[in-house]
C-alpha cells in the first residue's frame, strides 16, 4: 500500500504505522530456489566467464586523439575498447612472429 504522504512529512507514529511491515523477519516468506534459479544464481556468483586464461587489468597511456579514434572505431565495430585493443595486440603479435 502506498503511503498517503511522503515519509519525510510523517510524524513518528505515522511512520511507524506505514513501515510496520518491515519490522517482521522476511525469512519466513522465502522458498528454496528452483533448479533453473539455482543455475542462474551459480552463474551470477562466478562473475564474468574466463576467455583463455582470463583477463588481466592493465593501465596504459594513449594520446587523447588516438584514444578518441579508437573509441569511435570500437563503437563502429560494435565492440568495447578492451576488445578493440586486445584484437590489435593479437594481430600485431601474429604479424611479429
Amino acid at each position: 500500500m502506498k503511503p498517503s504522504k511522503p515519509y519525510t512529512q510523517m510524524s513518528a507514529a505515522e511512520l511507524a504505522e506505514a513501515t510496520k511491515q518491515y519490522d517482521r523477519m522476511v525469512i519466513d516468506k522465502t522458498r528454496p530456489l528452483t533448479p533453473r534459479e539455482r543455475k542462474l544464481w551459480e552463474q551470477a556468483k562466478r562473475g564474468r566467464p574466463k576467455i583463455g586464461k582470463g583477463a588481466k587489468k592493465i593501465s596504459i597511456s594513449l594520446e587523447g586523439d588516438l584514444l578518441h579514434k579508437a573509441d569511435a572505431l570500437a563503437k563502429k565495430k560494435g565492440v568495447n575498447r578492451s576488445e578493440l585493443i586486445a584484437g590489435f595486440v593479437a594481430a600485431g603479435l601474429k604479424r611479429a612472429v
